[in-house]
């Protein structure tokens, strides 16, 4: 970016100089917000010229164009996936973050669907051990949002479509990145395009045609198996934990209403979130990975440890997952920019990853406008960069003393760490702490 160094080629492209880049600021012709794969034989090389071009059609990619749009920039999206992901893990919306959100004025209408959990409480054995108002980290906005990922994302497109409908090009492998000097090209095989949604990872095909992107700066918000980050070489480092969870959304009929519930059992731990549509989000600590479980499964489970009986024909989402914390050892790589999972993949105990990337996306949107601008920006980078992933090593942090605190433990121990538990959070400056902990006012 601007005076920053520039990169070696990740991966060349042979046939990537067939197009000149455009004068500075000058919109491309719009791409076609869908395209489908084709022959080789009917298919003609491409290339479209774009200020800034993200990888990635999520969450954190969908609200970083939506900044720069509105900032004058021409953006695209590429994204492997032919359609956006029907399953919805993340659902915690921290207030830091609807703060940044309200900068691509999606605040109003995520309050109009989210759910706002005002407090949390920690049970153990059916008694309350202590409790958290989270009015005491965010007067302003005193509450953690919930909304199924889902529909979060189906709002940032729908705002991101009124800037410019066809931002987001679907289907598009990104397979080799070259270094033009003043602006890189990303290329993908006609043929590799991805048409299942639920393929991870793009095919390496064998074929003569190739459509090219081009873009001044580069951004990565393609997640924790991001393909710039490896097309760029950046290297990671982190570490596999022991701890793995089966999670399941379910009808609310019990009596917690807006309340977060912390249950802290000699078994280990499960955590229950308020959702919209009277439904409720149950986490289990489990002793192994339950890959094959079932939504009864989960409910024996919620029943053995908490007394709670939920309804397994009900059960609307369920999954089996395990953790991990990748951090890259840089965000910044010349003209391109690693942010979200990309840069640092955290355990989703505490649900901070995605509001991570929210956060990332503020802080480097205008340093990219700067940039395109012709500003020096090597020190606002660096800065950037040593931020961020504070913030991240801050997160990953607290995600792994979440992870401890809730894992198995006699019931003796139990008892006596609940006993000091319920004392503490007495204290006025305990509870300041852990409410600013909980909403991630502590990190920025």
């Amino acid at each position: 970016m601007s005076d920053a160094k520039q990169p070696a080629p990740a991966q060349t492209s042979q046939s990537a100089h067939t197009a000149q880049p455009n004068q500075p600021h000058q919109p491309a012709k719009p791409a076609q917000s869908s395209k489908p794969a084709q022959s080789s034989q009917s298919h003609q090389p491409h290339t479209s010229m774009f200020d800034v071009v993200i990888v990635g059609a999520g969450p954190v990619g969908l609200f970083l164009a939506t900044l720069l749009l509105q900032e004058g920039l021409s953006v695209r999206i590429l994204e492997q996936r032919s359609s956006p992901r029907s399953d919805s893990r993340a659902i915690g919306i921290h207030p830091p973050a609807l703060a940044a959100l309200a900068l691509a004025k999606v605040e109003a209408p995520l309050l109009a669907e989210g759910l706002r959990i005002p407090s949390g409480v920690a049970r153990s054995g059916g008694r309350d051990v202590g409790s958290i108002d989270f009015a005491r980290g965010a007067p302003e906005r005193p509450f953690v949002l919930t909304l199924k990922q889902v529909r979060t994302e189906a709002l940032l497109a729908q705002r991101l479509a009124e800037l410019d409908p066809n931002a987001v090009v679907r289907g598009f492998c990104v397979q080799s990145i070259h270094d033009g000097g003043t602006f890189l090209t990303l290329s993908e095989t006609v043929a590799a395009s991805v048409v299942d949604a639920s393929v991870r990872d793009c095919a390496v095909v064998d074929a003569p045609v190739q459509e090219h992107v081009q873009g001044r700066l580069v951004v990565g918000a393609d997640g924790a198996r991001s393909a710039v980050r490896r097309l760029l070489g950046i290297p990671t480092s982190g570490r596999n934990y022991p701890d793995t969870y089966l999670m399941g959304d379910f009808p609310d009929t019990g009596d917690d209403g807006n309340t977060a519930v912390l249950f802290l059992e000699p078994e280990g731990i499960l955590e229950s979130f308020p959702l919209p549509g009277r439904l409720r989000r149950w986490v289990v600590h489990t002793d192994s990975l339950l890959t094959d479980a079932d939504a009864a499964d989960l409910a024996q489970l919620v029943r053995q440890r908490t007394g709670v009986e939920l309804d397994p024909g009900a059960n609307s989402m369920l999954s089996a997952f395990e953790v991990r914390t990748r951090l890259a050892r840089r965000m910044v790589q010349g003209r391109v920019v690693l942010v979200g999972d990309a840069a640092h993949e955290i355990s989703p105990i505490g649900g901070q990853g995605m509001n991570l990337g929210w956060l990332d996306a503020a802080a480097v949107a205008p340093i990219i406008v700067a940039a395109l601008r012709g500003e020096k920006t090597g020190r606002r980078l660096a800065e950037f960069e040593r931020v961020r992933m504070g913030a991240a090593r801050t997160a990953a942090h607290q995600a792994q003393l979440n992870m401890m605190l809730g894992r198995k433990s006699p019931a003796q121990f139990l008892q006596l760490r609940n006993a000091a538990l319920g004392g503490l959070f007495t204290l006025g400056v305990v509870q300041n702490f852990a409410a600013r902990r909980f909403t991630m006012h502590n990190i920025r």
